[in-house]
């Protein structure tokens, strides 16, 4: 079963957080915008307080899929993106917002707005050995807020992900492409990406040129941000 929180007044708001972290990492996101929509936040499978579920990106979808409000605005931040464009197959949503992802995060021949899966391997073997530590190094170099920074690295200790969920969660980052599906999407798409994201590349931007993206001076946690607005 999966854990949701839902706070505020106003349209249906879901926020999906990525790998390894959980949804608190969005308390600030809510607090700024709970008096204009009615905001649900969810621990992804196996991550914070959510349980485990068997299976990949479909399964995982189908899952928050039974949490969901009637035809929510869907944001999805990186590995929670890919879910979000997914789930914008499955069901009725009224918008598609994208902060820091992309419907394909590995490089190769056809697909230049990718991370090189050798990087991003080493990189993710980096954060398992010692998965608090490696968040916690992650998002220090994603905000200098000093409060804010002390609240995320709370979460990171209090909710972990578990090793299979983290296992599901790398596979799907690495195994999906979802270009063709994104670009038959019928909802407006609203895209925030961060100018020093070294996971998403910022030349994204171009191919998303329709969307109109907006980019902040930041790195891959863009909501963090001043200026991020919905």
């Amino acid at each position: 079963m999966l854990y949701s929180q839902t706070t505020g007044t106003g349209p249906d708001l879901v926020l999906l957080h990525g790998w390894g972290f959980n949804s608190e990492l969005f308390n600030d996101l809510v607090e700024k915008y709970k008096d204009q929509y009615r905001i649900t936040k969810i621990d992804l499978p196996g991550h914070g307080r959510s349980g485990d579920v068997a299976g990949g990106l479909d399964e995982w979808c189908d899952e928050i899929i039974k949490i969901l409000p009637n035809n929510p605005i869907l944001l999805g931040w990186s590995l929670g993106g890919l879910l979000a464009i997914n789930i914008a197959t499955k069901i009725k949503i009224s918008k598609l917002i994208l902060v820091a992802s992309t419907p394909n995060f590995v490089q190769n021949s056809n697909w230049q707005y990718g991370i090189d899966a050798d990087n991003f391997c080493q990189f993710s073997s980096a954060l398992e050995l010692n998965l608090s530590k490696g968040l916690k190094r992650f998002v220090s170099l994603q905000t200098s807020d000093k409060k804010q920074l002390k609240a995320l690295n709370q979460t990171i200790d209090q909710y972990p992900a578990s090793i299979q969920a983290l296992n599901q969660g790398l596979e799907i980052l690495l195994n999906t492409d979802l270009i063709d599906k994104f670009e038959q999407l019928e909802v407006p798409i609203q895209i925030t990406l961060g100018e020093r994201d070294t996971l998403i590349p910022v030349k994204i931007s171009n191919w998303y040129k329709q969307q109109m993206p907006t980019i902040l001076e930041t790195g891959h946690l863009p909501f963090l941000h001043p200026n991020f607005s919905l």
